[in-house]
């Protein structure tokens, strides 16, 4: 009996569940010295599985596996880059028979090799599986839409019957946040878990080994021979695929009818941010394959979700600023107190919570769910004792405050940001209860089997046991409210500073003030003088002269100073027209014409100086040999504003001398064809054409003010009366596609509009067998399946009179007979709007009249 098999609840923070002695039935190991060279221990099952000769310990692994074989190996593992990661050698022919997926690795004193049979059944290569599946999220941008698409993603590619996306929160415990499963299992998706289900140990193998898998939850485990070394040491299994598995672990997923699970850890910054888990009610073996792609996703998910993260955190700290500069630029002239009062409400949507109020002055106005006014200055005395004039929270306030025990249902955790150097004045945020705002999602009558340690291995009883855990408690506060919260005191002290006269400390605030003014003024001039720098710093051209240099240099700087002019007299920027009216105003004269024309366009500050220089470039040229240079040239500048929000703007000489395109790239030209797109992310594309220069420039809408209204990009399209609104919404809906991913965007699509009862097959077989069982109210058929069609299950259907769809790729007609020219078809890709009209006109050609 292993060491793992005599723990039980009491001690399951020490099981050493590294070093169990034993692995799962699916593979078979083999242990060898560090230099790979002889056999030191074997699985129980190795003889058999692998068709060895005789008791392999001792022998060669030349001997027991053949040259060729170990030749393999012993490259694989010396070109293997992590000590961490297995190298791989899938579809090994072994000297006995069998072809054999093989992982191997080194750790601590031994080199451990692991065998599983090879699934013929998976064709594509690991890289092409974790490509398909990166390809699905890489795009996505936000968290919660991330962890939902993934938990689909997962489960539509490897078939477990529920994939959870599990996060950990602070204190340890888990919480499911994305769920994908068959419809008739019960949902765990926003549950939480003590941190005690996962122990500690197991929490610290998940950071080295990613990757955990167990086929069968009832599996009898296979001994390691011997299980000690002649120094009486167990093998470390910490980065082993086939590791035996925890009884109690085992237990918990036979209690809840798991048969097989599969997880992969997320890891954020060097720590477990959660866990992407997978459930299945039957033994399930996944091939090495699918393991490595898995496991490729994961690494991918993890980087992507800290991109996100940093993302989210900057996004959230630069809407803070914006709004507080608003704020500052309410106070001037007014009693900054009564400002705040009136402003708060603003000021509790920049911090998730539950309720929020403001403190000031002896005067309470709140908003949400918070404390009793009676109570508000007794936290205030406790904060002001605790925080030492910084930011402070808690998200259980009755354990220092035992008042608060009394209104913990509405006000259990608090932030507080101070206000004043005095600790009298406060900004709080109130977070309830955690346990008020949950309900358990499944069936509150479902029961699970109760295993030999008891009914707390059961998720219900796990959830009830977080619950007495987490009572009194709210949900914590994070690094990134804490971030927002430190950028709102800053900026609220300072306008506080900058109003209150009757602060006896006005002179140390004062100096604070001229600081920051400093360090701004500072960053400014700097910034100025870099650009200067690089203008002064451009090579003289060959040829030219040092007085045309000199003008051309003066020239560029006096437009950096009207644009800068303008910013600060125009509020952080300025209208094109004027830019344009100013640099071309020395050039017009009786002899030329030019013509400006286009709606009212307001540049920020970065847009308006870059166009400074990008327009003073054009003029001059055209000035010294274009348009602007002789009798009779004429320039017209136009400008309009995009659809999608952005100013597109030509510059179009005529009537000047004949053009030819420069021949060489001095610093006007990359000035003109690079400013734009590098500075702003525009675009820039000037033709040199014989009859004149033209110039198309794209400034991106996030620079602008004015104009046409975005419209909206990348939503679908709103459903024409005949949509949706006409489909009952327990619509049962067939849907044939034999490419996975499509069909799990069209769930996704039907979902969204509130079809639940979408049943998707890739085969014609498994739709006739789906419509002889349970007829749908409708289906939608991809036309092409490959080496098949979808031609006999439309046939079925018309004999059944039940409608349906085409869907295709290919050109109008096709494959369809004439007999089904009155079926709609739908073209792919496939647009939910476009799927509704076809259904509803598909039922309507079904229905009798009246």
């Amino acid at each position: 009996m292993t060491t793992e098999q005599t723990v039980d609840l009491t001690n399951c923070d020490r099981e050493p569940i590294h070093i169990p002695g034993s692995i799962q039935p699916h593979g078979a190991l083999l242990a060898l010295d560090p230099g790979l060279s002889t056999v030191q221990r074997h699985s129980a099952n190795a003889l058999d599985m692998l068709g060895l000769n005789g008791d392999p310990n001792g022998a060669t692994l030349e001997l027991v596996l053949g040259g060729a074989l170990t030749h393999s190996l012993r490259n694989a593992l010396a070109t293997s880059g992590e000590v961490e990661r297995p190298a791989l050698l899938i579809d090994q022919q072994m000297p006995g028979g069998g072809r054999f997926d093989i992982a191997i690795h080194r750790y601590l004193s031994a080199v451990i090799v692991e065998f599983e049979p090879h699934d013929d059944t998976v064709r594509d290569q690991p890289l092409q599986l974790a490509r398909t599946m990166i390809s699905r999220i890489s795009g996505l941008d936000d968290i919660d839409l991330l962890t939902r698409q993934t938990a689909r993603i997962v489960r539509g590619l490897l078939g477990y019957d529920r994939v959870m996306i599990y996060r950990f929160e602070p204190d340890g415990s888990g919480k499911v946040v994305s769920e994908a499963r068959r419809p008739e299992l019960e949902s765990f998706l926003g549950q939480y878990f003590p941190a005690s289900d996962i122990p500690q140990q197991a929490r610290a193998l998940y950071l080295k080994n990613t990757i955990r898998v167990i086929s069968d939850a009832g599996f009898r485990p296979v001994a390691l021979v011997p299980e000690l070394d002649g120094a009486g040491q167990p093998l470390d299994l910490s980065l082993a695929h086939l590791r035996s598995v925890s009884p109690i672990h085992c237990e918990y997923l036979r209690n809840m009818g798991v048969s097989a699970s599969m997880s992969v850890s997320i890891i954020v910054d060097g720590q477990l941010w959660g866990m992407i888990a997978c459930h299945h009610y039957a033994p399930k073996v996944l091939p090495m394959p699918l393991r490595v792609a898995t496991e490729m996703f994961g690494d991918f998910l993890s980087l992507h979700l800290g991109s996100l993260r940093q993302r989210r955190q900057l996004d959230t700290t630069a809407r803070t600023r914006a709004y507080l500069e608003r704020v500052h630029q309410l106070a001037s002239g007014r009693d900054v107190s009564e400002l705040l009062h009136e402003q708060v409400q603003e000021l509790g949507k920049l911090i998730p919570n539950d309720g929020f109020g403001l403190y000031l002055h002896g005067k309470w106005t709140a908003f949400g769910s918070t404390p009793p006014e009676g109570e508000i200055e007794q936290i205030a005395d406790l904060v002001g004792a605790l925080a030492d004039n910084r930011v402070w929270s808690s998200h259980a306030l009755q354990t220092l405050y035992p008042a608060a025990v009394g209104f913990s249902a509405d006000a259990a955790g608090v932030l507080a940001i101070p206000l004043s150097q005095l600790p009298r004045d406060y900004l709080f945020f109130f977070r309830r209860e955690v346990l008020q705002t949950l309900n358990w999602a499944g069936n509150p009558e479902k029961s699970y089997e109760t295993g030999p340690l008891g009914d707390r291995l059961t998720p219900r009883k796990s959830f009830a046991i977080w619950k007495e855990t987490v009572h009194g408690q709210a949900e914590p506060w994070s690094d990134s409210d804490r971030e927002v919260a430190e950028a709102m005191r800053a900026s609220i002290v300072e306008v506080l500073l900058r109003h209150n006269e009757l602060m006896a400390d006005e002179r140390a605030k004062a100096d604070v003030r001229q600081r920051m003014l400093n360090e701004e003024l500072n960053h400014r001039v700097k910034n100025i003088l870099a650009v200067i720098k690089s203008l002064v710093g451009q090579p003289v051209q060959d040829g030219r002269s040092l007085k045309d240099y000199v003008a051309t240099l003066k020239g560029r700087i006096q437009a950096l100073a009207i644009a800068h002019d303008q910013v600060i007299r125009g509020d952080g920027g300025g209208r094109l027209s004027d830019l344009l009216q100013a640099e071309l105003s020395p050039y017009r004269s009786a002899n030329n014409t030019v013509f400006l024309g286009g709606p009212d366009a307001w540049l920020d500050a970065r847009a308006f100086s870059v166009m400074a220089l990008v327009t003073h470039e054009l003029a001059t040229n055209a000035a010294k040999y274009g348009a602007l240079s002789c009798a009779g040239g004429r320039l017209e500048v136009r400008w309009q504003m995009e659809p999608d929000g952005s100013c597109r703007l030509e510059w179009v000489e005529r009537g000047g001398p004949e053009v030819t395109p420069p021949n060489r790239t001095g610093f006007g030209t990359a000035l003109l064809d690079r400013s734009i797109p590098f500075e702003l992310g525009g675009t820039s594309v000037i033709d040199y054409a014989p009859d004149g220069l033209v110039g198309r420039f794209t400034l991106p809408g996030r620079h602008l003010r004015g104009g046409a209204t975005p419209s909206p990009v990348g939503q679908d399209a709103p459903v024409t009366p005949g949509g949706r609104e006409l489909l009952p919404a327990d619509l049962d809906v067939l849907l044939l596609e034999d490419q996975m991913l499509i069909a799990m965007d069209v769930e996704a699509m039907f979902a969204d509009r509130g079809f639940e009862k979408v049943t998707a097959v890739n085969t014609m077989g498994e739709a006739l067998r789906r419509i002889e069982t349970s007829p749908p109210d409708i289906a939608v058929l991809d036309v092409n399946l490959g080496s098949e069609t979808s031609l006999p299950v439309a046939e079925k259907m018309l004999g059944l009179a039940i409608p349906f769809i085409f869907a295709t790729g290919y050109g109008e007609g096709g494959m369809l007979p004439d007999t089904m020219a009155h079926v709609p078809v739908v073209r792919k890709p496939y647009e939910i709007g476009a799927l509704l009209a076809a259904m509803v006109k598909a039922r309507r050609s079904v229905r009798p009249a009246g």
